[in-house]
Order: structure tokens, then sequence, then C-alpha cells
């Protein structure tokens, strides 16, 4: 799994603060058999619906002695071993001992690409020798994962299974993220299981399941059920005998445990999900399960179980990959170099995006990879649930803007899967809806006939393609809308291979879908629109650009008015790549409004696996069009420069919360962007009426002239020389500056270290929660500086209360400056002696106006955590407002300026100011500094980015009026792909028979799905086959009836004695006699 991500011992933490809010602490593990309570765990087998909650903790440590070495490609065993062993003799190194440990698991018999060696006594030095190897690609250290189950009782009261609830809110903060990738089924508290259904009511809604609220059955009825398609579930395993599944065709086992069943519940829910046969149905019941058991009993695995068993899917060819795992590590180089081999492979590799929402910024990895499906959560409502992770992309940030993630949405909360052993029951999370979306993509691949065509990149286009999208909902919350199972159907099975763009178009005045692009017009002289687009490329793996794309602008739509930029992606692989597009307004245009329209046509080529004629391609044109709102330039006191040059964020280096009560979430990982943890302040901001502009390059790369109000807020970076002597110049000449800085102590950063897995050295935090050394050298001339006292508490301000969470003090501020102090509990003394103590009149809030004519004001807080999504208690948006007003427009607010709480500027004299943390390695993470003997020095300036701006190609023509549409691909006829016909569907009302508990809790039961329906749709045919029958027997007697002659009587002969009587009657009667009586 997480090779990179380092183990935090957040225990020590812990014991420095108290818990905040309600999130589960982490402590002993339960015993298998009983809740942490000391209750026995209720069995799958006495309820059908369990009326537990789960929650989910992971960590990991690393294992003494062994080391992952990976290979630069696959090698038999005995060629591994050699590799190593002549590594190893090269370090003459004669106290090592060393032996490759036994991997007993399927891939065994196969080429690898690691090996896991036990090593005594190794030095750093025969590691490195180890890895200078050429076959050698990287050693690593074997790692541990755990992860606990805890059962609480659930918070909501019983309700029917698959009844849809508002998931609870566990904790009073947005996130609960932990640092390491973790598994999302229930990841953050959000593995639901809801209560049986125990009321007596006189009627009932039968409900269905999810893959019948998603038509599947339209798609059974035309005989699609997902035969012959391979698809991976890698979870807890899966029982033998479990009565759901018909079509297992292999169980692994990767852990050191000797069984296959699953002894926690999970693998066999999210298997069901994909392709139970009963009960509760799912969507391809057909297709072939390979369950990968990578969890033990115990919930705990190690990274080697996992990179062999990505290995064996590989040599298996799997074609369908469900993984439940993410976190926010998307520089875990080995595991994501194994999911982008993978994909190569043509693995359709689908992955939930988290639950760490409703907070922007917060994707998880591998579903933010562009190669992978990721799926986000609704309920049944269509509501986006509030636990799914929203967009951007933030590993893309550094280069200017993210990407669309995630990539479609589906139902994820309270979904019904498969019991441990029988029986349903109802989950909630992202990773619900990731089989959801799997099991999808699973029956939509047993549709195609031609199996050649079904890729990674083809899928991802029909799904993205047919997705309804959801009113009211921006891209960065449902990607391209909801999952339609029935149009993904019709697009893939009229499809022919060719590129296309996510998202297709770029309109700058849709809103709330184009979020965060419509919320601002754009104007001369402002920082260019950076859109990055994500090119897919279903013609093949690997592909490229031909020449350049071209500009093309509608003259009657006063395209010219505009210049657009463009970068990409020099090659294409594996299926995607991608397209920059900066758009500017051109100098005409400054005192211009109105709307403004173009495409940039690209043509992407794909060598033809099939063609017979070296170096044939294949070749897709696509289409991008391009509207936007130009504005005349706003004055300049309504324009703020948000600095996010100078903000860092994990990974790859260890970057802390702002705020140290969050130990549960210690790790600064969501961006530092306006529109990622800052996009309530962001909003805020505009609805303000100010304008508010991204700065990704640094200081020295900006005109001064044309802002109010540069904007920091926490900044981890270092500044260059020259960005220093700038901005004193820029502020001389008018510019405002406020600063939100953040907590930096160096006893409490030696106190919140952390232990590096991959060099097994303990590590500390590269800065606090923000620079304040380098702040400090950033203000210095003006005689201002912030302290390294770390303070908490609450307050109130001009009629507002406040919460100050992890803030730093001003240490120094001019003697005519305005400062407000407060008391506040020293939280420093609380993390390094456990104990308590209130400071009285902490300097946290100064003013000054800087003494030269016309020069700028400079406004500084200690605490950035007001305005921060990621774990603000109390907001402070109205004290950026008035610092603002008084930094753009020079207007002190009477409440601070007159406050009972002003005090006398501090002079600092009597403490020394923080310094930077000897032996800290920000260097390698800085774009500032570099690596030197002695104290790291600054690089080089770097030259400020220049746009080369298209040529444009203008055309005399009518831009289309409505750009949403769905993506339109091209030979794509839905008219063409014939449907049975689809009704809508109304839940069938019955009585509830008294006793009855209804149909969903009766393990075996009928169920309504695809069996039962085969049944009633064949009763009309039997019956009308029956009465023909019955017909035709009646015609057939009448006809045989009609045919046949008419047979006479037969005479019946009398007996030979009465024969005889009537002779001797008739002779007396001739002789006269008188019969004898």
């Amino acid at each position: 799994m997480l090779l990179f991500s380092v183990s935090v011992l957040l225990g020590l933490l812990a014991g420095f603060l108290p818990a905040v809010g309600t999130g589960t602490e982490r402590g002993a593990e339960p015993r298998a058999d009983q809740t942490p309570l000391g209750e026995p765990r209720p069995s799958a087998a006495a309820s059908n619906c369990s009326q537990l909650t789960l929650k989910l903790e992971f960590s990991s440590e690393v294992v003494e002695h062994e080391y992952i070495v990976a290979f630069t490609g696959y090698f038999s065993a005995k060629a591994r071993s050699l590799y190593i062993s002549s590594a190893l003799r090269s370090a003459r190194d004669a106290d090592l001992e060393w032996h490759i440990v036994p991997r007993e698991n399927p891939a065994s018999d196969f080429p690898s690409d690691f090996e896991l060696v036990h090593i005594l006594r190794a030095s750093p030095s025969s590691l490195l020798t180890l890895e200078d190897h050429p076959y050698i690609k990287r050693v690593t250290p074997q790692r541990k994962v755990f992860r606990s189950l805890k059962y609480i009782p659930s918070p909501e009261p019983a309700a029917p299974c698959n009844a849809t609830a508002e998931t609870p809110k566990w904790q009073s903060w947005q996130s609960s993220r932990p640092f390491r990738r973790t598994s999302l089924s229930l990841g953050s508290g959000f593995w639901h299981a809801t209560g049986r259904h125990s009321s007596r009511r006189l009627l009932r809604a039968i409900p269905r399941h999810v893959a019948q609220i998603l038509q599947a059955d339209v798609l059974w009825q035309m005989g699609h059920t997902g035969s012959g398609v391979k698809v991976a579930v890698f979870d807890t395993g899966l029982s033998e005998k479990h009565p759901h599944f018909k079509n297992v065709k292999e169980r692994t086992n990767w852990t050191n445990e000797k069984t296959l069943d699953d002894g926690l519940g999970h693998g066999t829910f999210v298997a069901g999900v994909i392709a139970s046969m009963r009960e509760c149905q799912g969507f391809a019941p057909d297709s072939e399960l390979h369950i990968f058991r990578v969890f033990t009993n115990n919930q705990v695995s190690y990274t080697s179980w996992f990179l062999d068993a990505f290995n064996y899917a590989i040599l298996k060819k799997i074609d369908v990959l469900n993984l439940s795992i993410g976190g926010p590590d998307f520089m875990d180089h080995p595991f994501v170099d194994k999911v982008w081999e993978l994909t190569a492979n043509k693995v359709i590799m689908v992955s939930a995006i988290g639950n760490d929402g409703p907070l922007y910024g917060t994707l998880n990895n591998p579903a933010d990879q562009m190669d992978v499906i990721g799926v986000g959560g609704i309920d049944f409502e269509d509501n986006i649930a509030r636990f799914s992770s929203r967009g951007m992309t933030t590993w893309e940030l550094p280069g200017g803007y993210g990407r669309v993630k995630p990539d479609i949405v589906t139902y994820g909360s309270g979904v019904r899967g498969s019991g441990l052993k029988e029986g349903c029951r109802s989950l909630s999370g992202t990773s619900v809806a990731s089989p959801v979306v799997a099991g999808a993509v699973t029956l939509l691949a047993s549709t195609v006939l031609n199996r050649e065509l079904v890729n990674p990149a083809s899928m991802k286009q029909a799904l993205i393609a047919s997705a309804r999208r959801l009113p009211g909902v921006n891209m960065f919350e449902q990607g391209h809308g909801k999952l339609d199972l029935i149009r993904a159907y019709q697009i893939l099975n009229s499809y022919r291979p060719q590129a296309s763009l996510s998202p297709s178009y770029i309109d700058l005045t849709e809103c709330p879908y184009m979020w965060p692009y419509c919320s601002q017009p754009i104007y001369y002289g402002g920082m260019p629109t950076i859109v990055n687009v994500t090119i897919l490329n279903g013609m093949g793996v690997t592909g490229r650009i031909v020449d350049k794309p071209v500009w093309q602008p509608y003259l009657p739509q006063n395209g010219d008015h505009i210049d657009v930029a463009v970068s990409y992606s020099p090659v294409l692989w594996p299926w995607a790549g991608y397209l920059a597009v900066s758009i500017s307004v051109a100098k005409k245009a400054a005192s211009w409004e109105g709307i403004a329209q173009g495409h940039v046509m690209v043509t992407v080529a794909s060598p033809a696996e099939n063609d017979s004629e070296v170096g044939g391609e294949l070749t897709s044109t696509v289409k991008l069009p391009i509207k936007v709102k130009i504005v005349p330039t706003p004055p300049r006191s309504k324009r703020v420069l948000w600095d996010q040059y100078h903000n860092l964020r994990y990974p790859p280096g260890y970057f802390p919360r702002d705020n140290l009560r969050m130990k549960n979430d210690p790790l600064d990982w969501n961006g530092d962007h306006i529109h990622t943890n800052f996009r309530d302040m962001y909003q805020h901001l505009r609805s303000m009426g100010y304008f508010v502009e991204v700065l990704g390059a640094p200081i020295t790369c900006f005109d001064a002239s044309q802002y109010g109000t540069l904007l920091m807020v926490d900044s981890e970076e270092e500044y260059f020389p020259e960005e220093i002597t700038k901005l004193r110049r820029d502020i001389d000449n008018g510019l405002s500056l406020i600063i939100f800085s953040d907590w930096y102590n160096t006893s409490v950063m030696r106190k919140v270290k952390f232990y590096d897995e991959n060099t097994r050295q303990w590590w500390m935090p590269d800065t606090g929660g923000a620079n304040v050394p380098a702040l400090n050298d950033l203000i210095s001339v003006w005689g201002m500086a912030f302290s390294d006292g770390l303070y908490e508490g609450d307050f109130t301000l001009a009629d507002h209360d406040m919460y100050y969470a992890s803030g730093c003090s001003i240490a120094r501020f001019p003697e005519d400056g305005i400062v407000i102090a407060k008391n506040l509990k020293d939280q420093g003394l609380e993390v390094l002696k456990q104990e308590t103590a209130v400071v009285e009149g902490v300097p946290i809030l100064g003013l000054y106006q800087t003494p030269s004519d016309g020069g700028g004001r400079i406004a500084l807080y200690g605490d950035s955590n007001c305005i921060d999504d990621s774990h603000r208690q109390k907001d402070c948006f109205w004290l950026l407002d008035a610092l603002l007003q008084y930094t753009s427009y020079s207007m002190t607010p009477p409440s601070l300026s007159h406050s009972h709480s002003r005090v006398a500027p501090p002079t600092g004299a009597e403490s020394p100011l923080p310094q930077r943390l000897e032996g800290n390695h920000l260097y390698r993470y800085s774009k500032v500094l570099e690596a030197h003997l002695g104290d790291p020095k600054p690089r080089p300036l770097p030259a400020c980015p220049h746009l080369s701006w298209a040529k444009p190609q203008p055309l005399n023509e009518t831009a289309p009026s409505n750009l949403w549409k769905h993506q339109k691909l091209l030979s794509v006829d839905l008219d063409k792909v014939a449907l049975p016909n689809v009704k809508s569907y109304r839940p069938q009302v019955r009585p509830l028979s008294p006793g009855e508990s209804g149909a969903w809790d009766i393990p075996g039961g009928i169920m309504p799905g695809r069996y039962n329906q085969e049944v009633g749709q064949t009763i009309p045919v039997f019956a009308f086959l029956g009465a023909m029958v019955v017909l035709s027997f009646f015609v057939v007697q009448l006809t045989k009836a009609k045919s046949k002659p008419k047979r006479r009587k037969p005479r019946i002969k009398r007996p030979t004695y009465l024969q005889q009587q009537q002779q001797q009657q008739q002779q007396t009667a001739a002789a006269g006699k008188n019969p004898t009586v």
C-alpha cells in the first residue's frame, strides 16, 4: 500500500492535548468476538440488518529488519536472488546477514518486480549500495498495517433497511482524515449498518436494490449479466459457501492466515454489490469473481501482500478491479507506479474518492489519478453525500491549477449488500459507491461484442458522456454527474475508438456547475484563468498530440477579445494526458463588458495496434468550446491577490496542521487554496464585491500597482531576497499587506516529531503551522515580528465571539501602530509540560500605516484557523472585512481603534525572536532553498512564467448558444441502440402480514430481481400456451367425433333356455293344452 507515508506517533500528541469533539481514540484492539465495551458482537445470522455502526482506525508500523527491494522489471526468483547477492557483496560489510523471506502465495510461481529481504545489522551505506545496483529501483522498509473496527451504538433510531438517512456528523470539525492510505469502506466512521425494521404498519413499500434502481434489470432482460468479465475484489475475503454467489472463479489468500473466508464482512459486502445473485442482488451475477484476501481477521496487512496481489491480477488478466483504499499521499511513487502498470494492462480500476467531505481539496489517491475512475457518493434523493470528498486535485497546484474530480457519482448512502454469512445489510461511504460503479462497469463490459474496444479510457468516456448532471451542484462535487447505466450502455455499444475531453467545454458563465470559474468574471490585467482539462485517449494506451492545438475565436461572438495559451502532455500515457488552457483578456477589451467565445481544436494520434502497416496511426480531432464573461478592469482597491506560491502542503514533507488540538488529523494536506480549504473565505470576499486572484509565482512576478492588498495566509515557504526587496518597495508605493500567521515553536515541533519509515529516523516537522522566521524576515524592515508563543482560547472582539486556535503572538510592532491583546491559554506549556496557565494581554492583532507618502498599510493576525475551512470553529470573516477596509480604503474600524483591548505595541526587547529549527529538511521540498554545506541557501530567482499565446485563426461564424450538452462522442447514435420497453418504477405496495418483518429480512426469501422477474415475465407466456393446448384438444376431439361412421347396435341373443321354453309353449298351444304353471 503506502510506502512513502510515515507512522506518526499520535499517542505522543494525544498525551499532550485533551481530545476535542467525539473522535474515536486509539487504544487496545477489541477481541474478534467482542465489542470495545465487552459486549458480544451480534452475529450476521441473527439479524440481516444489524443495528450497529462501525468505525475504522488505521495505523501502521515498520517491520524490523525487513525490506522490500523493488526491481526495474520482472525477473525470476533466481535472477532476483543473484541481483541482491551481487549488490550486497559489493557493500563489503562483514557483519551483514541477510536472507530472502519466502512468500507462499499464488504469485510466487511467476516472475516478480520485487523481493522481500530480511537484513540484520544493515547500515545506511549497505542499503545505499543495494540501491546502486542497475536492476534495483528502490529499497523501502516492509510495513505492517492495522485496521481496527470498532462497534458503537447507532446514533440514529432504528430505521428500515435501505432507508436513507443523513449521515451523522461525528466530529465538530470538517475532516478527520488519517494521514495514510486507508480503507474507504470504513474511513472516517462512515460504515453504517442500519437497524432491523421492527415497527408494525398497515402498508409498506417494498424497496428495491441499487442495481434495480439504476435499471440493471433492463440489461438483464436482454441477456447481459456480466458473463465472461473478470472482476477482482481486494478486501477481506469471502466464504466458500455463501448463498449469494454462484461464479466465484478464484479465491486467493495473500495473508499469513490459513483461510480464505471473510471474518469481518466488508469484502463480502463489496462482492455482493458487484455480483450477488439473490436477495440483495448485484449488478453482474454471472461475472467471474476473483477474491483477493489481503487483510487478516485481525485487520492486518503488509505492503508486500498488496504488491504480490497486484502483480497476480495482471497475470490473471483481470478486467475490472475495485479498490477500496485511499489516502492523501499522491507522491507514494511505488503505489502510483503500480496503479499505472495495472491500467496500462487494460485493467479498469474503480476507486472511492474519499470520505473527507464536505471539505474541498480532500480527494484521495489513487482515485484522483486520471487513469482511474474516481467515484463520489450521493443519497437516494440525489443529494451529494456529506461525507463524499470534493475536488479539485491538489497534486497539480504547483503547476497552476487542479483538475476535475470525482469523475462520476452514484448511490453511496444506505446501499444494501450481502451480509457476512447470509441476508443483507445497509452501509454508507464512498467505498460503497465504488463497487456500485465497479458492478455497473462489469455489466457494461459484458454487453460489448468486441471486447477489444473496452479499456480504461473508453469505459470512462462512456460513463462521463452518459452521466446525468445533478442540478445546483458544481463539478468539483459531482464530476460529470450521476451514473446512468442505460445511456452508458447505448454509448458503449455504438462506440468507436476516439479521444475526448473532461470537461468537454469551458463556460465561465455557467453557474453553479462551473464553479469556481463562473464565480468571477475575467478582465484585462488580471492573472490568467487556468483550466486543466483531461484528454482521454480511447484509441490506445499511449498517444500524442499532433502538431499544436489551434485557437479559433468566433468573431461574431467577440472571440478576438480574449487571448488563449495552451500547454499539453508530450505523451498521453496511460490512456490519458492533460491540456492546460490559460485565458486572458486582450488589451482592447480593458473597458469592454460582454461575452466572448471560441474553441480550441486538438488532434490526438495513437499507434494502430492491429495495423499491418508499420507506423500506422489512429487519429481523432476534438473541439473544446470556450465561453467567458468579460468586465471592465475593477479599481485597485477591489482587487485582492492571494499568495499561493509560498504555501506548502503534505506530501512530500511533513507540514503539520495549524490547529494542534486536531490530533486525529495531523497533516496539512488540503492545498491551502482559495478553492479548497479557503473556499468559504473566497465566497465571502466575492459576496463583498472583491475580486480575488491567485499568485502562483514569486512576488517579483506581479504588478503591484494593479492590486490593493496582498493576502498571505499560513505561509510555509521561505522568501527569495529579491522578493523581500520588491515587497518593501511595493508597500512604499501603495500596496497593502495582510498576514494571517500560525504557531511556530521549535520545542513543540520536536515534541510532535514522527518516525519516517523510509529512512528509519525520527523526523521533525519542517515548519510549524507557518514559517514564522521567514515571515519575520519579510516584515522586519517595519519593526514587526511574530513570537514563538503558542496560544489558545475563546474571547470576544468587537462584539464577535472568537476562538484562537494554536496561534502565535506579535513580538514587535511599531509604536504608532494599533495593537489588540487578549487573555489566552499558553498551549505551548500544555504541550511541553502538561500544565495549564493563562497569559494576560497577549498581542494578537496589529494595524500599521507605513510612513512613506502614499504608502500602504500592514495588518498582522496570529492565527489563520478562523478563516480555514479545515477545522474552523468560529469564523472571523468580519475581521477580514474590517482589515480589508483598512488596507484598501484606509478606514480604521472604530471597533478596533477604540477597543478596550488596545494595548501599547510590544518592543520585543525582552525576548529573542524564533529561530529556524536546527537540522530541518525544508530545503528538500522548498522552491526557494537548495542544499548547501552548512545552512541551506536560496536558489537563483527563477524567471517569471511566460505564456506563449496561441496565434488565433478567427472564424466568421456563429458560436453555439448552449454549451451544456452531454459530451458528444463520435459515431454515437443513441436511437440506433434498441432497448426493451422500460417502465418507470413505482414501488409495489402490499399488506404486511401479521408477524411478518418484511421480505427483506427473510434469508433465502423470494426477492425482486433478475431471477424472480424472469419467472414473472414467463407467466403470461405459459398461460397463453396452456390455453392453446386446451383449445387444440377440444378441436381435435370434435373433429374425431364428426369423422367417425355410425355403427349399428348389435342384437342381443336370448339365452338357450329361454329359446327352449318358447318352443314348448308354441307346441302346447298348437295341441290345445294349457301351459303348466
